[in-house]
């Protein structure tokens, strides 16, 4: 490469070269010209290229063969080619020679197969040319050039240029846009293949209504809609034509083709205007989730496609649409997405004359079931039995005779199918919802929630669906604690509760422990699995440690979090949180609103790390937090931050605002107090490095070494007390009983070559003799282990501490060489 020059240096060299007459001369100098600017052929560089241009034809001709002769030192690299290519379509314009054409045609194609290119390097030109010799860009060139139109930093010829590229409408490259052009035989569906691509606001004009409605008569609401959602199925599929990311792209073949985005948010409001049907309902709702999910690089892969299937969710006037924006209300945890959730709720709340808390209730559809958890279906001879067990909804089958069958009868699918696929759908959207609810329930208990009774029944208790969830859980009626067993509202001593007026979710806060204790046996004497720790939930009272600190809580400070999964944990809990880039920038604590309460509770986290790469992604976020104080602020107090790589939080006060001293810890209600150091428990429960074992190493530079091994082994926090109670009574029911004894914070495994000691907060595992330590990494969803009755579901490590177990007690018949390697 040649040293690097001004553009005025290369002027005046490229003047004596041409001075010279000799064109070999003065394409290697511009060759030389292109290499200092990289391709970019503005500001300075233009005046340096217009030398070039403004030579008489024969001359441009004569240097044109020059640089077509000195192709091959551009080498294999695509852009270097195509910089050289570029160069050479600049001199030739208006010329009629051609004599890299098969190499730009390669080029082309070769580009084609990135997500977009620099506008400044002019990559244009390439496309130009192949249009002024008549041939017709091949589709995948199109979309390249139509993505590289959109870049923030576009040129006004290359948008020009993108917008005569009308065929084929959509992008190809994913499979929804290709199956749309495949079904768009006519020219009224073309019509509304290219309005779908107008959809460039964030919300429906008249104008644009008024234009999608008369598509919606010409073509027919009915045959519209099947269509439609055949497309919004394919959504998010892997591409057709995958592209090749360069080293600092992100995961590009994860996310959506941005042009193809614009007309995705059209669907989706066309979809809004058809007669309502729950099938366009459900098609949004997952339309939502999946322009919800995480790409690497990216973050969420469109929230605006996203943002479009709330809106067109809150245009529909139907029971379908209301429960989707319920459910992802539940769900989603983007911010702004969120926000628009919560304003369509809440209008749709305010229409009603009801509470967002009303809405919310009322939203849920009961999905065919006929009773509480169960529904039956008569298909011809067949029966269908749709139920509910835990939390998911199993469909069975009994044949004519009425007896149990494995697989759906033969003549189901054949007289059938269109049942058969409706009650297949119903069994997936249970199983959505019921996620949903049970999330929405396990947060009531910081809702200040009361219902009048009978309200409750019908919402909650005999709710078809809800039901399910409602009668694993206690309630508080009238001041009498009362669970459902045995068709009835029953007490502790098994009474029947026939009546009552108010009715409130049971907590274990203030409650004396021989009552806790008694409600988890009667839990367990009749069989009730609750949907979330209720009976057996952790209870943290102040300490003495935080009476002396006075108003912060020091209980889960000094941790290592992987930030990423405390974002998403935080969020699913309804904490607001920032993450933290290795940047000169400021954040505020992670948060958590009470409203009901005129409480703000704050977690002070920091970014951990110094060198970028190594304690960072590549776009600068830190990979790992360090955490400190909770505190406790009045709901509308000046917001804290703090530098996002450490140093003190201080308040942020604006027009004169005076600073506002956090509550003492023991002016907080005990249930507040308590369900917020939960929820902090569980951040630091599931995000510290010290529970994963592959850290045995200590992480970078082994700086974490100590920590990992404190976390790892040390002193059981709440949650892992909570599991130490329940193993107590569980163990002794396990097949393996008579090789496992709890002792302190391990529960000791006796194999036929080791003993084994699991720790009970991180599932980490010593082995026999001298406490050597052994890594067995469990999978992400491991099968849950046959341990008969369990309380209380969605403890994770209760189910990975009771599998490594089972592996253990028949260490023998491991087969994993990975832990053989270690036994």
């Amino acid at each position: 490469m040649s040293a690097f020059r001004t553009p005025r240096s290369h002027t005046d060299r490229l003047r004596n070269r041409i001075a010279d007459g000799d064109m070999a001369r003065v394409a290697e100098e511009a060759l030389r010209v292109m290499d200092s600017s990289r391709g970019t052929w503005g500001g300075g560089w233009e005046q340096v290229l217009d030398q070039l241009r403004d030579l008489p034809a024969e001359r441009r001709r004569e240097l044109l063969l020059a640089l077509a002769d000195r192709f091959g030192q551009a080498g294999d690299d695509t852009e270097d080619r195509c910089r050289h290519l570029v160069l050479c379509g600049l001199i030739s314009e208006g010329l009629d020679d051609d004599p890299l054409a098969a190499e730009r045609h390669r080029a082309l194609d070769d580009l084609a197969r990135r997500q977009t290119f620099w506008y400044a390097a002019r990559f244009d030109v390439l496309a130009r040319a192949e249009l002024a010799a008549g041939r017709p860009l091949a589709a995948h060139v199109v979309a390249v050039v139509r993505r590289a139109a959109l870049d923030a930093c576009r040129a006004a010829d290359l948008t020009e240029l993108a917008r005569q590229l009308t065929d084929p409408v959509l992008n190809v490259g994913e499979a929804w846009a290709e199956q749309a052009m495949r079904d768009a035989t006519t020219p009224n569906w073309q019509v509304l293949l290219r309005h779908l691509l107008t959809a460039t606001a964030s919300k429906p004009t008249a104008k644009w209504d008024k234009g999608a409605r008369a598509l919606l008569d010409t073509l027919g609401p009915d045959a519209v809609r099947e269509t439609l959602l055949s497309w919004l199925a394919l959504v998010g599929r892997p591409r057709t034509l995958p592209l090749e990311p360069r080293a600092w792209d992100p995961d590009i073949n994860s996310a959506y083709d941005p042009y193809n985005a614009t007309a995705l948010r059209g669907l989706a409001w066309l979809v809004s205007l058809l007669p309502p049907h729950p099938g366009t309902a459900r098609a949004l709702g997952a339309l939502v989730e999946t322009s919800l999910r995480k790409v690497a690089g990216v973050g969420p892969r469109n929230p605006k496609v996203a943002n479009a299937g709330v809106v067109a969710l809150a245009r529909m006037d139907s029971e379908a649409a209301l429960a989707e924006l319920a459910r992802l209300a539940t769900r989603v945890t983007y911010k702004n997405t969120a926000k628009l959730l919560d304003a369509a709720l809440e209008a749709r709340a305010t229409a009603l004359g009801l509470s967002r808390e009303e809405i919310e209730e009322l939203a849920v559809p009961a999905y065919g079931l006929t009773e509480v958890g169960r529904a039956t279906h008569r298909l011809g001879e067949a029966t269908a039995l749709l139920e509910v067990q835990g939390t998911r909804a199993v469909l069975g089958w009994r044949n004519a005779a009425g007896k149990p069958v494995k697989s759906v009868p033969a003549a189901v699918k054949r007289d059938h199918a269109d049942e058969l696929k409706e009650l297949k759908t119903a069994v997936k959207d249970i199983d959505k919802m019921l996620s949903a609810q049970s999330e929405r329930l396990d947060r009531q208990f910081l809702a200040r929630r009361a219902w009048p009774y009978a309200v409750w029944r019908e919402r909650y208790l005999d709710h078809p669906l809800v039901g399910t969830l409602a009668r694993r859980l206690l309630w508080t009626i009238d001041g009498r604690t009362a669970g459902y067993a045995d068709g009835e509202l029953r007490t502790l001593a098994d009474e029947p509760l026939t009546d009552g007026t108010r009715v409130e979710l049971w907590h274990p806060v203030g409650r004396e422990p021989a009552e806790i204790v008694a409600w988890r046996d009667w839990l367990e004497r009749h069989g009730i699995t609750q949907p979330f720790k209720q009976a057996h939930r952790e209870v943290y009272l102040l300490t003495d440690a935080e009476r002396a600190t006075r108003t912060y809580s020091n209980r889960f400070a000094a941790h290592v979090l992987r930030q990423h999964q405390f974002n998403s944990l935080a969020a699913l809990r309804g904490w607001r949180n920032k993450l933290r880039l290795c940047v000169d920038d400021s954040a505020p604590p992670a948060t958590r609103e009470l409203p009901q309460w005129g409480l703000r509770a704050e977690y002070w986290i920091e970014g951990d790390g110094e060198e970028y790469g190594l304690d960072t992604t590549d776009s600068g976020t830190y990979l790992r937090l360090r955490t400190d104080q909770v505190r406790f602020y009045p709901v509308d107090a000046p917001e804290n931050s703090a530098h996002c790589y450490g140093g003190e939080y201080a308040m942020w006060l604006r027009d004169g605002q005076d600073p506002v001293a956090p509550i003492p810890l023991e002016d907080i209600p005990p249930l507040v107090l308590s369900e917020v150091l939960r929820d902090v428990d569980l951040f630091v429960g599931v995000s510290s490095i010290g529970n994963d074992p592959t850290w045995q190493d200590g992480g970078p530079g082994g700086r974490f070494q100590e920590y990992w091994t404190s976390y790892g082994f040390g002193e059981l926090n709440q949650s892992a007390e909570t599991r130490r109670l329940l193993l107590e009574r569980l163990v002794p029911r396990l097949a393996i009983a008579d090789r496992c004894t709890l002792e302190g914070r391990f529960l000791h495994v006796k194999g036929d070559r080791h003993t084994y000691k699991i720790h009970l907060g991180s599932g980490n595992i010593l082995r026999t003799p001298n406490d050597q330590y052994l890594c067995i990494v469990p999978k992400s969803d491991p099968a849950a282990p046959r341990t008969g009755y369990l309380p209380y579901e969605g403890d994770r490590m209760l189910a990975v501490i009771l599998s490594k177990a089972m592996m253990l007690a028949e260490d023998t018949r491991i087969t994993d060489p990975s832990i053989l390697s270690q036994l």
